[in-house]
């Protein structure tokens, strides 16, 4: 009875395991010896390209220390990736930009996943329950299955033979040349290296070519629109062709032709300029006092400076006569001239000075002539007729009574002008 009750008990045990939710066989049995989970444990979902022969229970390590299991492997039909779900014991702590990579044991051991922290970039945040780490920081070793099998398509009909063939044919070459071998790749050496100091310089040159690229990316619709308009353009300049040919043969006969010239006067030329370099010379001297001269050539006898202000009065012979800053009166009376000239005593000629000719108001006869009686002017003395002493027979007469400074006096032989315009 006991032997029955037993059997009956374990029938009914298994019965309840087959019938279970989420039994999958022997993946559903935790293997003796994995590892500890804890008591809160967290799961994590690992996309990977190819799990190889990664199963379920797989174990999960940190530095090759257990730390987890694989829970379920499941594939991503959207993105055609293998999605494998992982829990780790919730004492392990690790940053939320883990990477995860599909490790083996041994040379034919068992697959696991090896979790860790990123070596190219520094940790952030930490890695909580239900995380993904994308596929961007997953990875895989070389399988050994793959490496023999290439190893396998080399040795089978593959390129042994013309690797040996390419190696005998590459000692043959390099044989006696050790010196220019090693000369080049010293060259090579020094040209890689100064590439390496200058990486900053090429990398800059990249940038602007991407930034030109980028811009001429930008003007696409632009430089369509040139290279559309540019072929009438050169439809003509291909009809013109052979104008443009004949023209640029002209100019290499032109070319020709004054080469011949210049080879055949080059001494006289030089004879020439040896001959205007006396004239040169002078006109180098000259050339400050020539420059002014042009300044008065066109308003001889007047400066160009002074055309500003030059004025302008009717002229006798009509139209109007131009004058610049002053007025000339030209008078050729001798009454005038000689009015500062007298006849003393001994009947010599004598000048007085100007302020007392014009004092007395008086010429020709030194002293004065007395007031009538009466109070009324002085009668005028008669001119004298004849030459004037000392001046020989130069004809003439001398009026001893300057004009008044009021009495208007024309010019001999010319009207009085009165109106001055400006």
């Amino acid at each position: 009875m006991t032997g029955r009750w037993q059997r009956a008990g374990a029938l009914a045990v298994g019965v309840l395991l087959l019938g279970g939710c989420g039994f999958r066989g022997a993946y559903s049995v935790s293997l003796p010896g994995g590892a500890d989970l804890g008591d809160d444990p967290y799961s994590v979902e690992v996309e990977f390209l190819d799990v190889l022969d990664l199963v379920p229970q797989s174990g999960v390590r940190v530095a090759d220390v257990p730390v987890g299991r694989v829970d379920d492997i499941e594939l991503d039909e959207k993105n055609w990736t293998a999605v494998v779900t992982i829990k780790v014991n919730g004492d392990v702590d690790l940053p939320a930009n883990a990477v995860a990579a599909i490790q083996q044991s041994s040379l034919l051991g068992e697959k696991y996943v090896e979790l860790a922290a990123p070596g190219n970039e520094e940790p952030q945040g930490r890695l909580d329950d239900g995380a993904r780490i994308t596929l961007d920081r997953t990875n895989r070793n070389v399988e050994v299955e793959e490496l023999l099998g290439a190893l396998s398509l080399v040795l089978n009909g593959g390129g042994l033979t013309q690797l040996q063939t390419i190696n005998r044919e590459l000692g043959n070459a390099l044989e006696g040349r050790e010196a220019e071998i090693k000369d080049t790749l010293d060259q090579l050496d020094t040209f890689i290296g100064g590439l390496d100091e200058q990486r900053a310089e090429i990398n800059r040159a990249l940038d602007r070519v991407d930034e030109l690229a980028a811009t001429l990316a930008e003007r696409t619709a632009t430089i369509e629109t040139a290279l559309d308009t540019i072929g009438p353009g050169l439809d003509v300049i291909n009809e013109q062709r052979g104008l443009l040919v004949s023209m640029l043969e002209g100019l290499a006969r032109l070319g020709d032709v004054g080469t011949r010239v210049i080879d055949a006067s080059a001494v006289n030329t030089i004879e020439d300029l040896k001959l205007l370099q006396p004239i040169l010379s002078q006109l180098a001297a000259a050339g400050p006092d020539l420059a002014n001269s042009l300044e008065l050539l066109l308003t001889y006898p007047f400066p160009d400076s002074s055309l500003s202000a030059l004025n302008y009065r009717q002229a006798q012979s009509g139209g109007m006569a131009l004058f610049t800053n002053m007025t000339a009166t030209v008078d050729l009376d001798l009454t005038q001239l000689l009015c500062r000239y007298v006849v003393d005593q001994s009947g010599a000629l004598r000048e007085l000075p100007l302020t007392e000719a014009l004092g007395q108001g008086k010429c020709g006869a030194e002293g004065g002539t007395a007031s009538p009686a009466g109070g009324g002017p002085a009668p005028a003395p008669a001119p004298s007729q004849g030459g004037l002493p000392g001046l020989g027979d130069l004809p003439g007469q001398v009026l001893d009574q300057l004009p008044q400074a009021d009495q208007a006096t024309g010019r001999p032989g010319l009207p009085l002008v009165t109106e001055v315009g400006p």
